[in-house]
């Protein structure tokens, strides 16, 4: 079976333009133009497209797509029991948040009594996997799935002083980050003592800490562009100023 532009828009229910993007970015390429000029896709670029539209449901961006599916070791059925495992772990979030709905109706309704740690448990689950499902496969590659999985349980068993404590100081890392920004000086008292709650911080979630790992994370805030992104949200550079702190903090070799 074969599709022209159209067709395919139709089955797949995007737009043209899409396809044609799609076309342009080199994600889907057709399998030949006919005489006409028409894009032709095949039985491969309609599984590819499969593909696509399975990773952006799950929320990645398109260069992450491309950098994944134009990859040499990209393998189709590995991908689809990946995407099965997500859609998964959205499942099990889902059905932890409507439990939490129908949990806060019966207590409002005074037919139970939650407890605090019962309200926020669907919404601890989400940021579980939402951090999953954005940062999962780095964080895993990088320190494995035994020590993701004990932070993972940290933060789903963090009690509600716990929570307002990490919140805290972040907020002040921030603050201190920005004014030790301002003087320019990584290796400065102030930027050494956000470099320090920046280490306080990670113990939250962390059930060691070593001076190695906390200097491989500050530099991931400045390969990976999400997580840049969050840190610079407040003011440019900003990643890459803790990265230097927590360089110089930890010891490490300045890149």
């Amino acid at each position: 079976m074969e599709y022209t532009v159209q067709k395919l828009g139709l089955l797949a229910g995007i737009s043209t333009r899409t396809l044609r993007y799609y076309d342009e970015f080199g994600i889907l390429k057709p399998a030949r133009i006919n005489s006409s000029g028409y894009r032709i896709y095949g039985q491969a670029e309609v599984d590819r497209l499969q593909q696509i539209l399975f990773y952006r449901e799950l929320g990645l961006s398109l260069e992450g797509i491309k950098e994944i599916i134009t990859a040499p070791s990209f393998d189709g059925a590995h991908a689809l029991r990946e995407h099965h495992d997500r859609l998964l772990q959205r499942r099990q979030q889902l059905d932890t948040l409507i439990l939490n709905v129908e949990k806060t109706l019966a207590q409002a309704e005074g037919r139970i009594t939650m407890s605090n740690e019962e309200k926020f448990a669907g919404f601890k689950q989400k940021l579980i996997d939402d951090n999953e499902q954005k940062y999962g496969q780095e964080i895993r590659s990088k320190y494995g799935d035994e020590a993701v999985d004990r932070s993972n349980l940290k933060l789903k068993n963090m009690t509600e002083e716990q929570h307002a404590a990490v919140q805290q100081l972040e907020g002040e890392m921030f603050e201190a980050l920005e004014q030790a920004m301002e003087e320019g000086d990584s290796a400065s008292e102030l930027a050494q003592k956000a470099a320090d709650l920046h280490r306080q911080w990670l113990t939250f979630y962390w059930d060691t800490y070593s001076k190695e790992a906390h200097a491989g994370v500050a530099q991931m805030y400045v390969d990976d562009e999400r997580f840049t992104a969050y840190y610079d949200k407040t003011r440019p550079g900003l990643a890459r100023f803790l990265r230097d702190a927590v360089h110089v903090y930890t010891g490490a070799k300045q890149e």
